[in-house]
């Protein structure tokens, strides 16, 4: 595609398209995708209920998604040089739209969960898609606008998402949830089919020869390890069995999967040459660390607000939403700076900005009043908003056209491990340390310990005062004593896990070197940008 006064022009084509347009045509369907991956999670007690099932097997409604998702991202450059773009995309929109009907129709659990893994299969390519169209429809010195679009989109849709998918269902009914898709997916398909093109390098490239085990391959290795992720700290981790297993096997399948895309396929289902690309390589790392920190960190928070402070769930989830606000008008300020100044300022600035909310956190205490929660939501907010556009740019913007699809896909589906690893690493790391501290303060919990003898005589003196007899009153000031260990355990194991997301996003400062600025500024003509 080319531009001309804010048109698209469709290469080895005479069609012309307003850029905004398309922009608003490939952001529709990805918005609903993003926002279906967690608008269940407040309604799984209602569809268990609804369903007659147990609490575990009601959690595959989420991971049948995430699963299916992230099996079919890697994949969407391949597939849309197969089938053409604009077939795919619509293709795509459809199984969503009609999978989402069939979710809202369902009357089992079963069938439930088999059309939540059509519905991710469906909605899985429209991130990597939307994101190589912009990136195509907009010139090179508004890339930061394109990617501050998609970014909207990205990180805001994970905030609406709760609230809406618990409006929905206090309202009408969790089938609501995805009944309301349909008209959004339908108005999509006509969009697409009247604004979206393919361009010549993806219509000379149609019906490549499949590579059928790259996709074998990579549907299991994926496969595998969203579930290890997604039910590890459920099942105990390697003490199970069953995560034990899924683990080998997506090890195995990943490093075969390596093999066969580098030595002895054609046409790869995911061309990982592209890691040749210094900037690319960096960018995906910084990127995986950084949805790592902000997921990790947006698990913890309403977490940490319910458990110890007392929060209600919808308290808990104001804490996140100014947050998400700071993030989009950041990310327009990101946007505009770019696109004459160096990416790379920006970047710094919002990698230590995340990493210095992330160590904010990790000092909470049990006496933190609501503001000082919002506040490290909204500098961690801040930090992500400077963090995704100038990233995405750098990482992208040296990727030829005709790989772009490919490239996208990659890093979408890094960008959503990274989160989804974040997330199990978060919930582990602070359980265990909870549990480590809990042990520690115990040990002072004994007669031989003259300050908890103290209390322990202080207490029982107070509540004798007001008539409970002394054998109850030990009883009572014991189970009040322990009670507040368990608090200041929680909140250290809190403290710690905050503590270590700080340190893991400080650690990808040096990667930044290896990224290189867009090549429209470092032309010669480029070069009095600063006057």
């Amino acid at each position: 595609m080319d531009l001309e006064g804010g048109r698209a022009k469709i290469a080895g084509g005479t069609a012309e398209v307003n850029k905004w347009l398309v922009a608003v045509t490939v952001m529709l369907p990805t918005l609903i995708e993003i926002i279906d991956s967690s608008v269940a999670n407040v309604s799984l007690d209602h569809i268990r209920g609804s369903l007659s099932s147990g609490v575990d097997e009601a959690a595959w409604v989420l991971t049948s998604y995430l699963v299916s998702n992230a099996i079919i991202i890697p994949m969407t450059g391949w597939l849309s040089r197969v089938f053409g773009r604009k077939r795919y995309l619509i293709f795509s929109v459809v199984i969503f739209t009609v999978s989402s009907f069939m979710c809202g129709a369902s009357t089992s659990l079963g069938m439930l969960v088999f059309f939540r893994v059509i519905q991710g299969l469906g909605g899985g390519a429209m991130q990597p898609m939307s994101q190589s169209i912009l990136l195509e429809t907009f010139p090179p010195e508004e890339h930061g606008m394109a990617m501050a679009i998609f970014g909207i989109g990205t990180l805001f849709g994970p905030i609406v998402g709760p609230l809406l998918g618990g409006y929905i269902t206090d309202t009408l009914s969790w089938r609501w949830i995805f009944y309301v898709n349909i008209p959004i997916g339908l108005l999509a398909v006509f969009m697409i089919s009247v604004f979206i093109y393919d361009p010549s390098y993806l219509r000379e490239r149609r019906g490549e020869k499949a590579d059928v085990w790259g996709l074998a391959l990579l549907t299991i290795w994926v496969g595998a390890l969203q579930i290890v992720v997604d039910k590890g700290q459920r099942e105990d981790w390697f003490h199970s069995d069953f995560i034990l297993i899924l683990a080998a096997v997506a090890v195995l399948a990943f490093i075969l999967f390596v093999i066969v895309e580098l030595r002895f396929a054609k046409n790869p289902v995911v061309d990982l040459r592209v890691f040749r690309n210094l900037s690319f390589t960096g960018g995906n790392a910084v990127m995986f660390v950084a949805f790592f920190n902000l997921l990790g960190s947006i698990v913890l928070l309403p977490l940490y607000a319910q458990l110890l402070l007392g929060y209600t769930a919808t308290l808990a989830g104001l804490v996140l939403s100014p947050g998400g606000i700071a993030t989009i008008f950041t990310m327009l300020f990101a946007a505009r700076f770019i696109g004459k100044h160096n990416p790379k300022y920006p970047l710094f600035f919002g990698i230590l900005i995340c990493a210095l909310s992330t160590w904010k956190m990790s000092h909470l205490s049990l006496g933190a009043d609501f503001s000082a929660l919002v506040w490290s939501r909204v500098y961690l907010g801040l930090g992500m908003g400077l963090t995704f556009i100038p990233l995405t740019t750098l990482t992208l913007s040296s990727i030829p056209k005709p790989q772009m699809g490919n490239a996208t896909g990659i890093y979408n589906l890094l960008r959503n491990l990274g989160g989804s690893i974040g997330v199990a690493f978060s919930t582990t790391m602070f359980a265990r340390r909870a549990q480590v501290h809990q042990s520690r303060l115990v040990e002072h919990l004994t007669p031989f310990d003259s300050s908890f003898v103290e209390a322990v005589e202080r207490g029982k003196a107070l509540l004798q005062m007001r008539g409970i007899p002394e054998a109850s009153s030990e009883k009572a000031i014991l189970g009040r004593i322990y009670s507040e260990v368990v608090r200041q355990a929680t909140m250290m194991g809190f403290n710690d896990a905050f503590l270590i997301l700080s340190i893991l996003m400080l650690s990808v400062m040096p990667l930044l070197f290896l990224l290189r600025r867009p090549a429209h500024q470092t032309r010669p003509a480029e070069t009095t940008e600063f006057h």
